[in-house]
């Protein structure tokens, strides 16, 4: 190459020089795009691994002595797993230690397995509280009572304790018989349609126990329409609050799907909150909790009003529990926390108690013989709460079912702060903690045989006697509100069945296996075929 002194180059010595620097420059600009190319994809790649490295070393820090995964999938851990979660799998993780873990996208969870560290958790209100999903918050709203903690839930919860007390609850029944009739005739129907050939029964459960629901906590406000649609729509928000979701709302999505179903029935429910005002206030009679919650409201209302004004007021005057005045909105949020808690819980419960008296007539007809004896063989008498009362044989195999089949497998909570569950493990702040409920219930230490349905154990047994082991509706400050109603509601219904239906169970190779949905089902959804009893 010819060094060039521009004040001497000659005009076509002057022309190759202006080329080659052209050319120079232009061959320059691709280097520096491709090297800047390169650096672009060079630190992407870095920072996702990077991030992979992160993310696998605050697992393992986070893991420390417990059982769980030695390494997790990059980011989502088991979430395709847990999608369609199985139970088996379940029961393997509860059998691998007291203590395990799982790390699924940005949430560290540790599984309870054991029943003392179950109850720990359960009686921890200083360090854990609900959490149910990330989604319920946007679902049943961020200033829902079931999330409150501390005092605030303590007080809030001291006015709907009044909603469940034996005489409320036998203000309830009549409207309960009502639906129970309904659907025994939806069932006759539908079985005699198909040709007394065998149906899953499962989604008709749902809808029974939704109506029961509906009835027992919003009365006559909501038409059979209404009640049918939300029953529907209910499937939406169960799969929505799967214990594993995705986090956020994008739209058609199941937790997108769920928050319209979810809006919907708080709508319906707040119109069923304003008429209920009004009867109230005109001094209807109470038929249903709503009912009963905004009486009390409203007497609570005119006593304050009454001190206030310096007016003398008898002490029997006095509400037992003094409330302020809610919302409409505000009553259907928490009317609506009620067929939350209820729902699943109640379907799953419902599902089973049909198919294991199929399955055991013998035990069916000792049901049967009961119900007849305390209406004095007259199957047509209403039912009372003095004759729940003395049906223990009823009572023994719903306690029996709740146990043998417990609804509620497991709660989640989130750790508020460091939680110090063993004196070898701290749960750190922000994971998420759950205690698993079903070891506690088939524990053969507390329960002989507790594979095996035996009503018995609740009679001539000792199973009333294994309170700890108890958790099918929870311990602690969040123990299920309305397990009187919940026991209550499953004798009657089974009770009533016996003496005015037949029901026969068509069994399949999966009837006995556990399908998770929220709650527990038979994988088959249970085939029936239902018949009159004359």
């Amino acid at each position: 190459m010819v060094n060039v002194n521009g004040s001497f180059a000659s005009p076509p010595a002057d022309a190759t020089a202006t080329a080659f620097l052209t050319q120079s420059l232009a061959t320059s600009g691709l280097l520096t795009a491709f090297y800047n190319t390169f650096s672009t994809w060079t630190v992407l790649l870095y920072l996702i691994l990077f991030a992979v490295v992160y993310d696998q070393v605050k697992y393992i820090y986070l893991k420390g002595t417990i059982v769980g995964p030695s390494m997790k999938i990059p980011f989502m851990g088991p979430f395709l797993q847990s999608v369609n979660p199985k139970f088996h799998e379940y029961q393997a993780k509860w059998a691998s230690g007291d203590l395990s873990c799982v790390s699924v996208f940005h949430k560290f969870v540790v599984i309870a397995s054991s029943r003392d560290l179950a109850r720990k958790v359960l009686n921890s209100p200083a360090y854990v509280k609900p959490c149910v999903v990330d989604v319920a918050h946007k679902l049943l709203g961020k200033d829902n009572w079931v999330f409150l903690d501390g005092k605030a839930h303590v007080e809030y919860r001291k006015g709907l304790n009044g909603l469940f007390t034996r005489q409320v609850l036998s203000l309830y029944l009549p409207g309960q018989e009502e639906v129970y009739d309904k659907y025994f005739k939806i069932f006759l129907d539908v079985s005699a349609t198909n040709g007394l050939k065998p149906l899953p029964w499962m989604p008709l459960f749902r809808e029974l126990m939704c109506a029961v629901s509906c009835r027992t906590f919003v009365g006559h406000y909501l038409s059979h329409e209404a009640v049918k649609k939300i029953s529907d729509d209910y499937y939406l928000i169960t799969s929505a609050l799967e214990l594993v979701n995705f986090p956020i709302i994008l739209p058609f999505t199941k937790a997108w799907y769920g928050k319209k179903a979810a809006d919907m029935v708080l709508n319906e429910f707040s119109k069923c909150a304003a008429k209920s005002k009004k009867r109230m206030a005109a001094g209807g009679e109470i038929t249903c909790s709503m009912d009963a919650w905004i009486k009390t409201q409203q007497e609570s209302a005119r006593y304050s009003e009454k001190i206030e004004n310096g007016i003398p007021v008898a002490d029997d005057e006095k509400p037992t529990t003094l409330l302020r005045e809610f919302s409409d909105y505000e009553i259907a949020q928490t009317i609506f926390t009620f067929l939350f808690a209820s729902q699943d819980a109640t379907s799953s419960a419902c599902t089973w108690l049909f198919q294991i008296m199929a399955d055991r007539s013998d035990i069916l007809d000792k049901v049967r013989d009961e119900n007849l004896r305390v209406r004095n063989g007259d199957r047509n008498v209403e039912l009372s709460m003095d004759m729940l009362e003395n049906m223990p044989y009823t009572r023994a195999v719903v306690k029996e079912t709740l146990r043998y089949r417990s609804p509620v497998i497991m709660v989640p909570y989130v750790v508020k702060k460091d939680f110090p569950i063993t004196n070898t493990y701290t749960v750190p702040k922000g994971s998420m903690v759950v205690p698993t409920l079903w070891p506690a219930t088939h524990d053969n230490e507390a329960y002989d045989d507790a594979n095996v349905f035996d009503p018995n154990r609740w009679i001539t047994g000792n199973a009333e006697q294994q309170t700890k082991n108890w958790l099918v509706f929870g311990t602690g400050p969040h123990y299920c509100i309305g397990q009187a109603y919940a026991m209550y509601n499953m004798m009657a219904l089974v009770g009533k069945a016996s003496m005015y239906l037949n029901w026969e169970h068509f069994p399949t190779p999966v009837s006995e296996q556990i399908k998770v949905f929220a709650t527990i089902f038979p994988q088959d959804d249970c085939p029936l075929v239902f018949t009159p009893r004359n």
